[in-house]
């Protein structure tokens, strides 16, 4: 390599904007160690970069990026539609700022304060002897304090070695197949299911069927009719995704007995359980599961923030030697860090504290966009009353245009999901699936809902 080369790479990340306008660059000597070339020849590189302007020399302080040039704004390049119309109108929804967005924790109400000491104190504390690879099946005090939680909250009887760590949903549903399910296996969903539960199951696996769910939640009778050799079945019992209807007891019953006489495996997703609002509360499926079928899917996206991207397995004894295993070949552990701070937030208390506040909060905010939708719109929607949940759906009273009236609400900032998008097959329900969570106050939601008011009444006009 010669110097020209050297004065043509910098010119061209220069004019390009990634290196930008008062950026140290490496000095001579780092940069001809790291280039294998010597040092006159990063030199004369250097020399001429600096007498056209491009770099200025600041003695002990280094050689810069010259802070006085001025380039034209170029417009960063759109990125690439997807080939999936479908997918990205519903990443655009969830990853775009608005209003009444789906899964995401009521950010003005969690302690952040508290979250930044606890983190200052895990920076501290760290080791050197923590700075190699992480265990692949996660920290082992969370993983004790992520068995205490379940053990006391959702019922569950398990160590905390039957806890693996990850990182998301899809993450986990991910090792799962891979650890579970081989190629011919037929993997059972809900019908509707999430969305995005669905896409990742429509490329991992190919023997995929769905169940339909009503208002008891999963229909076993229908499993057992038709896909009793299933090897795996992926419910959320709790609170279904998105109808947010709980699985009754009997169904629990005879979904564990098919479990257990077929040699099957049930995936719990428990993505909201913490959240109930009636003193009626239903424990984890996993809590009924004497014979261990069942491999429960935690996750603390919903209770404290999305981008702390930390969930958690717990499984079956007989199963944790082959995830392991799995995990040891595909995976790379989770990053430490985060988990020294959440590890901390549990076992100081402060999650439960939090969790307590944020069931209150839920259920008055959760009234308030009822209240709003009703005095809005009095005759377009009607509702389903559920024991909890962190959305609600505004079922249709009349017509399909749910994809039609969602944009025009989202047009409004409004972010919510067309219901009918969820279903896979001909059968379904029309409505709008809205979050609550952030919604500071009734004047605000019923401001907010109405907004697109004009719209939505044209379109109900012209139906």
């Amino acid at each position: 390599m010669g110097y020209k080369d050297i004065y043509q790479r910098y010119t061209q990340s220069i004019l390009s904007g990634s290196l930008k306008p008062g950026e140290k660059v490496p000095s001579i000597r780092v940069l001809a160690q790291d280039l294998g070339v010597a040092k006159k020849t990063v030199e004369a590189a250097y020399d001429i970069l600096i007498g056209e302007g491009y770099l200025v020399s600041r003695g002990a302080r280094g050689t810069l990026v010259n802070p006085d040039l001025k380039f034209r704004k170029t417009s960063p390049e759109a990125p690439q539609p997807l080939e999936d119309p479908q997918l990205q109108e519903l990443l655009e929804l969830r990853d775009n700022p608005g209003f009444l967005r789906l899964g995401i924790p009521a950010l003005d109400a969690f302690p952040h304060k508290k979250w930044l000491l606890l983190s200052g104190k895990a920076i501290r504390a760290m080791r050197p002897e923590e700075m190699m690879n992480p265990p692949v099946m996660g920290y082992g005090p969370l993983r004790e304090a992520i068995a205490n939680y379940v053990n006391i909250s959702r019922g569950l009887n398990c160590s905390a070695a039957q806890v693996f760590i990850t990182s998301g949903y899809k993450h986990s549903l991910a090792l799962i197949l891979q650890a579970m399910t081989g190629a011919r296996d037929k993997v059972l969903f809900e019908e509707p299911g999430y969305f995005f539960g669905q896409k990742l199951l429509k490329r991992l696996v190919q023997n995929l069927h769905y169940v339909p769910v009503d208002d008891q939640g999963l229909d076993v009778d229908f499993l057992l009719r038709h896909h009793a050799d299933a090897r795996l079945v992926i419910t959320t019992p709790s609170h279904h995704s998105p109808l947010a209807v709980t699985l009754s007891l009997p169904r629990r019953n005879r979904l564990l007995q098919w479990a257990q006489s077929e040699n099957a495996w049930i995936l719990e997703d428990d993505y909201d359980g913490e959240f109930h609002y009636t003193r009626k509360v239903q424990p984890a499926l996993k809590s009924l599961d004497t014979q261990e079928r069942v491999i429960y899917v935690g996750t603390f996206s919903k209770t404290i923030m999305p981008s702390i991207r930390v969930s958690y397995l717990v499984l079956p004894k007989s199963l944790v030697g082959k995830f392991t295993e799995t995990g040891e070949i595909v995976e790379t552990g989770q990053p430490l860090l985060p988990q020294k701070i959440l590890t901390a937030f549990l076992s100081d208390g402060h999650f439960f504290k939090h969790l307590k506040t944020m069931r209150s909060l839920y259920q008055a905010r959760r009234m308030m966009l009822y209240h709003a939708l009703q005095r809005v719109y009095p005759d377009l929607f009607e509702f389903e009353q559920t024991d909890g949940g962190m959305h609600i759906i505004a079922y249709l009273k009349q017509g399909t245009q749910d994809d039609r009236l969602a944009n025009l609400w989202q047009a409004h900032r409004l972010m919510v999901f067309p219901l009918s998008a969820w279903y896979t097959g001909t059968s379904r329900r029309y409505g709008l699936i809205m979050g609550y969570t952030n919604v500071p106050s009734e004047q605000e939601a019923v401001r907010l809902v109405s907004l697109p008011y004009r719209e939505t009444m044209a379109l109900l006009a012209t139906a």
